[in-house]
C-alpha cells in the first residue's frame, strides 16, 4: 500500500516506553518552580549588599571583593559598573545602573529579575527561604524514590561505558545526533549527576552555612566553607552554574524534539529512536 508523502512509515519509529516515573515528574516540575523564585528573590537579597567576598569576614581596612557591582560617578554622569577579581567593566542599563536617562534605577540587578521588583529585602528573604525549604523537601522525596525505583544506579551514575562514550558523545551533539534511548547518553549522566550530587547538595549546605542558626547548630559548617563570607560566594557561584545548565538543558530539548521531550515530563512516555528494541511494556 503506498504511504502518504506527510506520515513517517511506523518502522521509522522506535518504541513508545514509559521512562520517566511519577516521582521523576512531580520533582522536576516542582524544582522547576522553586529555582524561578530562589533565583529571583535571591536576586534580591543579593542587592542589599552587591559584593561578594573570599574570606571569614570582610571590612574598610582592606579589600578581599572578587564581585562589586554598583554605580559611580563619571565626568558623563553616573554609569553602572561591575567589578570581577580587580577588572572593571562598564555595565550602564544591566547591572548596577538600569532604567532610563530620566528615571535610572540604581541596583545591582534590575526590578525585572528580582522578587519583588521593587527593594524590598524583607519580602525577598520570606520568599527565597519558603521555596528553599520546599527545594529541600523536594530533593529528599527524590534521592528517596530513586534510589528505590533505580533511577539513580540505572540513569544518573556514570559507569565506564559512559565515560568511554562521551568523546563521540559530544561529537553526536555537535552535529545535533541524537540518540533517543531507553535510558540517558553519557553527556546527560555526567551532567545530570553534577546537578543532583554537586551543585544541589552545594548551593542548600552553603546557604544553610549563611544561616546564624545554623551556625550555632554545627559552627563546623563554617570553617568547611572558609567563613560566612566564602560561603556566600560560592553560593552565588553555583547559582550562576544552575542557571548556565538550565539554558543548556532548555537548548538541547529544542534540539532534541520538545514534543517528545516534554511529553516524557508529563505523561513519562518517551518515543525511542529507529532501531530501538522493543520489550514488554513498550507502545508501538
Amino acid at each position: 500500500m503506498p504511504m502518504s508523502e506527510n506520515k513517517e512509515p511506523a518502522s521509522a519509529k522506535g518504541p513508545l516506553i514509559y521512562r520517566q516515573s511519577i516521582f521523576t515528574r512531580v520533582t522536576h516540575w516542582t524544582w522547576a518552580i522553586c529555582l524561578f523564585f530562589l533565583l529571583l528573590s535571591g536576586l534580591q537579597i543579593f542587592n542589599a549588599h552587591p559584593n561578594l567576598y573570599i574570606g571569614q569576614q570582610s571590612g574598610f581596612e582592606f579589600d578581599n571583593s572578587v564581585l562589586r557591582i554598583g554605580a559611580v560617578n563619571t565626568d558623563a554622569g553616573p554609569r553602572g559598573q561591575t567589578t570581577i577579581f580587580g577588572q572593571t567593566f562598564d555595565t550602564t542599563g544591566v547591572l548596577g545602573m538600569s532604567g532610563t536617562a530620566e528615571r535610572p534605577v540604581f541596583t545591582a540587578f534590575p526590578g525585572a529579575v528580582t522578587i519583588p521588583s521593587y527593594r524590598d529585602l524583607g519580602t525577598g528573604r520570606v520568599v527565597h527561604f519558603f521555596f528553599g525549604w520546599v527545594f529541600v523537601a523536594t530533593m529528599f522525596v527524590w534521592f528517596l524514590a530513586s534510589f528505590i525505583n533505580g533511577h539513580i544506579r540505572r540513569d544518573i551514575v556514570p559507569r565506564g561505558a559512559d565515560i568511554k562514550g562521551v568523546p563521540g558523545d559530544i561529537a553526536d551533539h555537535a552535529r545535533l545526533r541524537f540518540h533517543h534511548g531507553r535510558t540517558y547518553g553519557p553527556l546527560q549522566k555526567l551532567s545530570y549527576f553534577a546537578v543532583f550530587f554537586v551543585l544541589f547538595p552545594l548551593i542548600v549546605a552553603t546557604g544553610l552555612t549563611m544561616s546564624p542558626g545554623m551556625n550555632s547548630i554545627a559552627p563546623w559548617m563554617l570553617d568547611l566553607f572558609g567563613g560566612r563570607q566564602t560561603a556566600r560566594t560560592i553560593h552565588f557561584v553555583v547559582m550562576t552554574l544552575l542557571v548556565t545548565f538550565f539554558v543548556v538543558h532548555i537548548l538541547m530539548v529544542v534540539a532534541a524534539g520538545p514534543l517528545n521531550e516534554l511529553r516524557s515530563m508529563i505523561t513519562g512516555w518517551y518515543r525511542t529512536s529507529p532501531g530501538t528494541p522493543a520489550a514488554k511494556g513498550d507502545k508501538p
